[in-house]
C-alpha cells in the first residue's frame, strides 16, 4: 500500500505531517513553522479523523493516541517507543527508567540516544517544554 501524506495546521505551533499506510502511522513530523507542501492528497477518513485529533491535541485537548497503530522499529528502539507510549499522560521518566521499561536496565545512555533521535529533538528544549505543558508537566 502506498503511504498517504496528511498535513495539519496547529495554530501557534505550525504545520505538522502524518504519513499513513492504511490506518497505520508510518512516519510523523511535529508541527513547526513552515509552508504547506503542494500536491498533498486530501486523504481518507482515517487520516482526516486522526488529523482532527492531532489538531485538538495541540489546541490543548487531552488524547493519549494509544488506539493509533504505529509502525515502530524493531529491537531496542521499538522497545523504547512502546515503553514511552505506556507512560501515563502527565508523567515523565528518566532515561534510566525508560531503559528499564524497555526491558534493558542499565541502558540509560542508549535510551537517551533514542530520545535525542526523536523528530522533535532538533526543535530545541523550548519546544519540548511546550509539548510537556500540553500534558500538564512543568519543569
Amino acid at each position: 500500500m502506498r503511504p498517504t501524506l496528511f498535513q495539519y495546521d496547529a495554530p501557534g505551533w505550525g504545520v505538522g505531517e502524518v504519513w499513513l499506510a492504511g490506518e497505520v502511522v508510518i512516519h510523523s513530523e511535529l508541527p513547526r513553522p513552515r509552508r504547506h507542501t503542494s500536491g498533498v492528497r486530501p486523504g481518507s477518513d482515517p487520516g482526516r479523523t486522526l488529523l482532527g485529533r492531532v489538531q485538538r491535541f495541540f489546541a490543548g485537548e487531552a488524547d493519549d493516541f494509544l488506539d493509533v497503530p504505529l509502525d515502530l522499529a524493531d529491537g531496542f528502539l521499538g522497545d523504547c517507543a512502546t515503553a514511552l507510549r505506556a507512560v501515563p499522560r502527565g508523567e515523565v521518566v528518566t532515561y534510566g527508567e525508560l531503559a528499564a521499561l524497555a526491558g534493558r536496565p542499565g541502558a540509560a545512555r542508549a535510551a537517551g540516544t533514542f530520545c535525542a533521535r526523536c523528530p522533535y529533538g532538533s526543535l530545541g528544549s523550548g519546544y519540548k517544554r511546550r509539548l510537556l505543558a500540553l500534558e500538564g508537566v512543568t519543569l
